[in-house]
């Protein structure tokens, strides 16, 4: 049975919804303020909350605003009820994280689809987010001991050798056996960074708490940040890096910033040759952010183009590729999740171009 808080300082509305949803078969509790309904929200733990905006001390927009403040109340579904719905109001209701409105005064029926609407909502939310993480078992399931075995094998077979016969081994061997073991610890490394920060994100898109947090940040001269990851993704081959910035302050926290760059700059050096150019370009048009990446290396075909997503990798047999194809995928869901998003131009043979657009400011 789902369980709705009803916050309301009219007792005769309260009565007249409580008595309406309990037809229904949902289970209803009472507030008659905000700071009551507060406190009943954090202890109840509803599914769902109808909250008056016009009350005396903590009005609606207050109540709403301390709830998305707590984590065990923020994604709690949340439906302002007005006889005062006006565009200001509303826009303002959803800038602090409001789900929908119930204009006042309302039918039952119109009380019922609301409801109704915001829970199937909800639940399909729900569905969608288990799909995901069933797919996200499946694709690990298949894909991850190939790629813990590949690092770990290197590990493992020179890790022996200098165990059994150190005593024979030449100064110069012994340095390519540890760079070899170094190197394979750093593409493990990797691998569970990448892994975990992946699972994460897909978690976070389920949830409009974090989502909402996550677009409060920013990096104030992103042009130092994108150069500063770019070049450590150059160091083989510094000449062919060509960058051009511009010093303007982008909407994402600099730590997935550099992710960001890390993973497209890194492919894009990986999948050319070197003498070839790889490029970063940052701008700003208007309320649009936008960072581009490209080479001219072997590129995508249309159909790879479409394919493209978590622990997907092409031509496998040809050519090697490190990780588990989750390095663009994961800059496609932090562009996604920020409000913006990511676009790739490629030809077999010519080169990629990968482009991410962020709005400046955006409602949460």
């Amino acid at each position: 049975m789902k369980k709705i808080l009803v916050i309301d300082d009219e007792e005769w509305l309260r009565e007249m919804v409580q008595m309406a949803l309990r037809q229904r078969g949902y289970e209803v509790i009472e507030a008659g303020d905000g700071a009551a309904g507060i406190d009943k929200a954090r202890k109840e733990s509803p599914d769902l909350i109808l909250c008056d905006v016009n009350m005396d001390k903590v009005d609606g927009y207050l109540t709403l605003s301390s709830l998305r403040e707590q984590p065990t109340t923020a994604s709690i579904p949340f439906i302002l009820m007005t006889g005062l719905a006006d565009n200001a109001g509303m826009r303002h209701g959803m800038e602090l994280g409001a789900d929908d409105y119930l204009p006042k005064p309302f039918t039952i029926d119109a009380l019922y689809a609301a409801v109704e609407a915001r829970l199937r909502k909800v639940q399909t939310v729900r569905q969608e987010a288990e799909k995901k993480l069933a797919d996200l078992r499946d694709n690990i399931s298949l894909a991850l001991p190939h790629e813990l075995r590949t690092p770990l094998n290197g590990i493992l077979a020179y890790g022996e050798i200098l165990a059994q016969e150190s005593a024979t081994i030449q100064p110069q061997e012994l340095a390519e056996m540890g760079h070899v073991i170094y190197e394979s610890g750093k593409r493990l490394e990797r691998l569970i960074e990448n892994f975990v920060i992946f699972a994460q994100l897909e978690l976070m898109a389920a949830d409009s708490a974090h989502v909402h947090v996550l677009r409060g940040k920013q990096t104030e001269n992103a042009a130092l940040v994108i150069e500063e990851h770019a070049r450590k993704q150059a160091e083989l081959r510094p000449n062919d890096l060509q960058l051009q910035l511009a010093p303007i302050t982008l909407p994402m926290s600099s730590d997935y910033l550099g992710k960001v760059v890390s993973e497209l700059v890194q492919n894009a050096f990986k999948f050319s040759k070197a003498g070839t150019p790889v490029t970063v370009e940052l701008s700003e048009t208007g309320n649009v952010c936008t960072l581009v990446v490209g080479d001219r290396g072997r590129g995508f075909t249309p159909e790879q183009l479409n394919n493209i997503g978590a622990y997907m990798q092409f031509d496998r047999q040809k050519q090697e590729q490190q990780g588990l194809g989750l390095g663009l995928a994961i800059a496609r869901r932090l562009t996604e999740l920020h409000g913006g998003g990511l676009t790739i131009q490629s030809e077999p043979g010519q080169g990629c171009r990968v482009t991410i657009k962020l709005p400046k400011s955006i409602g949460n």
